[in-house]
């Protein structure tokens, strides 16, 4: 396949183009900067170098893609992400040649949108009724993107990432470095999580395998969730900084969504895409995730 992913030099869009690259399959990366294209065509991603926001500098591609997937990510681009569906859709429709299949577009949701879920359990095809305020539109972008007209839509909501530099749980581990370990929220949260790598082998099946999914969301978690108490208590000990873990009251937005529990326990992805995660949990595997985190600084 031809694959363009947006955001190809972040957190979610590297690890994806990196797992098409090793599939055997043609990936462009967008990416800002003439450094950064270097280093995307070191790992034989042929890079594009424009602005995400400005279509003009890339959407002429999309005539003779198979795949574009969307992994700008971010809580507050509505107006981006709809943008940059809009252009691929518009593209698609002025200049894919007549009786060519659908070009798929993936989205890159996020579980957030399950809102806190304390005593349900909730899966892929759960309706959304509690989503976090700080990304109250994405339900609506999500439909705009299964329901588009010229493309084959399909929504991919990663859980919280974790792995490599640290994604989400880089300000813990940076806290840890400096000898405090605090997080907001309370006692007893649980975390739906996904490693990178696995969220980029979800990304690949997705892609190989659009043409029978095409209109499928696809929560991206492990297999189980991880006490949010547990992954406190096991940084403070790996990290070696002073104990005990403290939480705090969230102040914005933000931590309000990252305090939130989500038992999840999604099955598509397992069931129609044969997919499976496999790399160790995050309490498990922290000593090797803190000192990934470190290596990267």
């Amino acid at each position: 396949m031809k694959v363009l992913v947006l955001g190809a030099s972040g957190f979610i869009g590297l690890p994806a183009a990196q797992a098409l690259v090793r599939a055997g399959h043609v990936v462009y990366g967008l990416t800002r900067s003439a450094a950064k294209a270097k280093e995307l065509a070191a790992e034989e991603i042929i890079p594009i170098v424009g602005e995400v926001s400005n279509p003009s500098a890339w959407v002429q591609h999309t005539t003779h893609l198979d795949v574009v997937i969307d992994a700008v990510g971010g809580m507050e681009i509505k107006s981006l992400s709809a943008v940059l569906l809009s252009a691929v859709s518009s593209a698609a429709k002025a200049h894919r040649p007549a009786g060519a299949p659908k070009l798929t577009y993936i989205y890159t949701s996020g579980t957030w949108v399950h809102g806190d879920h304390r005593s349900e359990v909730v899966t892929d095809t759960t309706p959304l009724t509690r989503c976090a305020e700080l990304v109250s539109w994405r339900p609506d972008h999500e439909q705009s993107v299964l329901n588009d007209p010229v493309l084959n839509g399909i929504v991919i909501r990663p859980a919280l990432l974790y792995g490599r530099s640290g994604s989400l749980f880089t300000p813990l581990f940076a806290g840890a470095a400096q000898g405090k370990v605090s997080w907001p929220g309370r006692p007893g949260g649980r975390y739906a999580l996904i490693h990178t790598d696995d969220l980029a082998d979800l990304f690949l099946k997705a892609s190989e395998k659009a043409q029978s999914v095409g209109g499928k969301v696809f929560d991206a978690a492990n297999d189980f969730t991880e006490s949010v108490d547990d992954i406190l208590a096991k940084v403070v000990e790996v990290s070696g900084a002073k104990g005990p873990y403290q939480y705090t009251e969230p102040s914005n937005l933000y931590e309000v969504a990252l305090q939130s529990t989500t038992l999840l326990r999604p099955y598509l992805a397992r069931s129609l895409l044969g997919w499976q995660p496999r790399k160790t949990g995050l309490v498990d595997g922290l000593a090797t995730y803190y000192a990934a985190f470190q290596a990267a600084q």
